[in-house]
């Protein structure tokens, strides 16, 4: 059939045709184009000669084009495009599936389907049932596609040896790792590394330090999210410079815990992003694109998103985004230290919690050089110790209940955790109500229909005291809220 279209596609073939022809960004990711004529598939936004439309085959994704035989192009890359977010509700359970599969993966785990199902509350069998037909493919062809295209991005970016591009990408050992990539892209990885050229590196924060791309989909509000993170930068933690926002990170990755430091730094004439990494957290580089892309929110849809904060009150901002988390514990407890506090307050409170916990790290930049501290450190330390930074009782109790819980493994806080589950675990810990729990979903699960309902800045911004009313107005933004909240806290900073 010719210009045909996987039946997991939203557009039909004549709309994703016309997307392809005007080069369209809002579509980049959403829609992938294969080329019989070629064998090769691409991304809407690919810059070649426009292919005939009888030649021409669209997937929703890339582990569909993927597992019809088509190879990635070396031009437009297909594994620079952003993912798709949590949009759909008949969708979500399927893409949780597919985050808590590529989470395992990243860190170094082999993921079990079934384990996956009883997290999520559903069987084996229909968990495989929603995930083909959501996103087309098996579990597995999706979770290899994912890890693939991470080990092209880096064999393409960077000058990592192929062992380590195994291992980063997720692959238990270098072998598997050669024989699906010579299974999938019909070459070996050295020789893709050869024909397609390393791209030219860019300027980087020192020596040795590793650079790769991050697309989003225009508009992207950049001075509404530089101004989020810098209103609320920690000291010795993150700084923001320009449009480069910087910090420290701590990952744990096969059981093994890495810290470093990283940097992103827009790039809005090319949509995208450009994230620099300390070469310690190479190990980790699957789990630290996840979290960036998570804290920047690039894979938002604003063509959804846009019609529905039209309707909010106030200035008009197109491409408002949801500043993330880069780590659940750190966003839960800076939401547990801003209780009831401005968020200047709030920033104090935290900064002494670093200075007096957090463990120091090497960075090029002057005055970032601490880490955040871990879940088992608070969970550990001396309540009274904590009281006397200025944190009053309370705020203490909650904090370590809060670490204790996530030191123990009884509560995850990341985009692929489950969550009703999660917000009832949130619930039963002392010092967190709906207001915590609500932000916490928002900021740490992505959650996109998160509402504080008391929050004195959404009051403010609407111009009431009436939680009902404010409430009941939000109604019309479902199920986008958290866009909301963020367009309204802007609109008072």
């Amino acid at each position: 059939m010719a210009g045909a279209y996987h039946p997991c596609m939203t557009l039909q073939a004549d709309a994703a045709y016309r997307a392809l022809t005007t080069r369209d960004a809002r579509f980049d990711g959403r829609l992938f184009v294969g080329v019989t004529s070629t064998g090769i598939y691409c991304r809407p936004v690919c810059r070649v000669r426009t292919p005939r439309r009888e030649n021409c085959r669209f997937f929703a994704n890339a582990a569909q084009a993927e597992a019809g035989g088509f190879r990635p192009c070396l031009r437009c890359r297909p594994e620079l495009a952003p993912g798709l977010s949590l949009t759909d509700s008949s969708q979500v359970l399927a893409q949780q599936a597919a985050l808590m599969l590529e989470n395992a993966a990243h860190e170094g785990r082999d993921p079990a389907l079934p384990e996956v199902a009883a997290r999520l509350g559903v069987t084996d069998r229909h968990l495989r049932r929603i995930f083909a037909t959501a996103h087309g493919v098996t579990p597995i062809d999706y979770l290899t596609t994912q890890r693939l295209l991470l080990a092209k991005r880096l064999l393409t970016d960077t000058a990592l040896p192929v062992t380590q591009v195994a291992l980063a990408s997720g692959f238990g050992s270098l072998r598997r790792f050669n024989a699906a990539f010579v299974e999938r892209y019909r070459l070996s990885p050295s020789a893709l590394r050869r024909d397609g050229g390393a791209a030219a590196p860019a300027p980087a924060a020192s020596a040795g330090t590793t650079s790769l791309r991050l697309a989003y989909r225009p508009p992207y509000d950049v001075p509404g999210v530089v101004t989020f993170f810098a209103n609320r930068a920690l000291a010795g933690v993150e700084a923001v410079d320009g449009l480069a926002l910087r910090r420290t990170l701590a990952v744990e990755h096969r059981g093994e815990g890495l810290a470093g430091w990283i940097e992103a730094r827009f790039e809005p004439l090319r949509h995208e992003v450009r994230l620099s990494l300390a070469p310690s957290l190479l190990p980790a580089l699957g789990t630290v694109v996840q979290r960036v892309r998570q804290s920047l929110d690039l894979d938002a849809d604003p063509a959804q998103i846009d019609p529905v904060l039209a309707l909010v009150p106030g200035a008009q901002r197109e491409g408002v985004r949801l500043p993330g988390a880069i780590d659940g514990f750190e966003s839960a407890a800076r939401v547990i230290l801003g209780q009831q506090v401005t968020v200047a307050a709030a920033r104090t409170l935290t900064r002494r919690l670093v200075e007096r916990f957090g463990e120091p790290v090497e960075t090029p930049f002057a005055g970032l050089d601490r880490l955040f501290p871990s879940a088992r450190t608070i969970a550990t330390a001396d309540p009274e110790v904590i009281g006397k930074l200025g944190i009053v009782r309370q705020r203490v109790r909650a904090l370590q209940a809060l670490a204790q819980a996530m030191a123990e493994g009884r509560l995850a806080l990341h985009r692929a955790a489950p969550l009703q589950s999660t917000l009832e675990a949130l619930h039963e810990l002392p010092g967190i109500g709906d207001w915590s729990a609500q932000l916490i979903a928002m900021r740490a699960l992505a959650w996109p229909d998160a509402w504080p309902a008391t929050d004195i800045g959404i009051l403010n911004a609407l111009g009431t005291r009436d939680v009902k009313l404010a409430a009941q107005q939000s109604e019309a933004w479902r199920p986008w809220r958290a866009y909301a909240v963020m367009k309204l806290w802007l609109n008072l900073e």
